[in-house]
């Protein structure tokens, strides 16, 4: 995301959509209530009464919108802003829907900013031009690739085949390990061309090899090349990377991995001692106390009346604030906590915590608690 121009005396802000993160960003900053511009085309009012409305010009104009309701359509890559036209050539008062793509620009003018949106709008300026990196949890016969690009973590393949054990005859098993490797060398210099880093996982020598053979192939994808070694392949091999730390150095920058990253930090944190606060009711109460280091909050809360002040307090006391997406492991994890919790920067009491009442999520007290 680009910030184009601010008008300090009255709060507009002008925005380059750079990437899908962006979308899913302005999707959660911009709210009904608050007025948004762009780029669009509609239908030529002036044009001659007999022709029908479906065949009139259709003109490209900047038009403004008072915000009734906006739409995030993550498949397609599009954000819809609808509402009542305030500016314009023409159709004054007549509702018009806004479609935001990747590369577009965007005017926002808020009607109040929470603590929520000010830590949308700097993620999404610290990402500008976001790295995109390739990301392979590897072994013999289940294999996963994913692309991590700010917010999004997409799935490029899963390779799963049948490798033949050494034992058969004809040298079968020797074929389809020299097949699968194939097929994973073609997938890694693809996709690894236009990425920022190349990852490799995974348990055994796979890994290994592949590597060699990318530095031999390809010495241009060799060159952001990176091996670490995993408990786990496919999928869960990914999500072990992710969670880890291990990679922290080359994910630097990638949304979706510190996502993944700081989730994990608040589970453990939970398992093993007391420098963890969950639900409105504990991590209020750790606001107040200024223990709290990383304030976790679903997205689907961050128009909630009553967690609104409580990350705006935190803000002011210089936690940091995280918005985790709704979808997804992580998402799950947190909204089983009750969409918000927060990692401390030290051992905090309350009677909440002590004895489980209502306002907690805990049920009973913790160990070292």
């Amino acid at each position: 995301m680009r910030l184009l121009h601010q008008d300090r005396v009255t709060g507009l802000l002008r925005l380059r959509l750079e990437s899908p993160s962006d979308l899913w960003r302005i999707a959660r900053f911009v709210r009904p209530g608050d007025i948004a511009g762009g780029s669009t085309t509609r239908r030529d009012p002036e044009a001659p009464a007999d022709v029908p409305g479906a065949e009139r010009t259709r003109r490209r104009v900047w038009i403004v919108v008072a915000v009734e309701q906006v739409e995030f359509h993550g498949f397609t890559k599009h954000v819809r802003i609808t509402g009542p036209i305030r500016e314009g050539p023409f159709d004054i008062g007549r509702h018009h829907t806004l479609d935001l793509a990747e590369g577009d620009e965007v005017t926002v003018l808020k009607n109040s900013t929470s603590a929520g949106d000010r830590v949308l709008l700097e993620e999404g300026l610290a990402g500008t031009g976001e790295p995109t990196i390739l990301l392979a949890a590897v072994d013999w016969g289940d294999s996963s690739i994913v692309r991590l690009r700010g917010r999004a973590i997409e799935p490029v393949a899963d390779v799963k085949r049948t490798i033949a054990g050494k034992r058969y005859e004809g040298g079968q098993s020797e074929k389809d390990r020299t097949t699968y490797a194939d097929e994973l060398i073609a997938l890694l210099r693809r996709e690894g061309a236009p990425a920022h880093a190349v990852l490799i996982a995974g348990p055994g020598f796979l890994k290994e090899e592949l590597a060699r053979r990318l530095h031999e192939e390809d010495p241009v994808v060799s060159l952001k090349l990176k091996v670490y070694a995993t408990a786990e392949s496919g999928r869960v091999g990914i999500d072990e990377l992710l969670k880890s730390g291990k990679a922290t150095e080359v994910l630097r920058g990638s949304v979706a991995a510190e996502e993944a990253h700081v989730v994990e930090r608040l589970v453990r944190s939970l398992a093993t001692g007391t420098r963890a606060a969950v639900g409105q009711a504990e991590v209020s109460e750790a606001v107040d106390a200024g223990a709290i280091e990383t304030l976790l909050v679903s997205e689907r809360l961050l128009t909630d009346p009553v967690v609104i002040p409580i990350l705006d307090r935190a803000r002011s006391a210089r936690a940091r604030l995280f918005v985790v997406r709704d979808e997804g492991e992580n998402g799950a994890k947190l909204d089983g906590l009750g969409g918000i919790a927060a990692i401390l920067r030290y051992d905090w009491t309350s009677a909440g915590r002590l004895t489980g009442s209502p306002g907690s999520l805990r049920g009973a007290p913790r160990s070292g608690a």
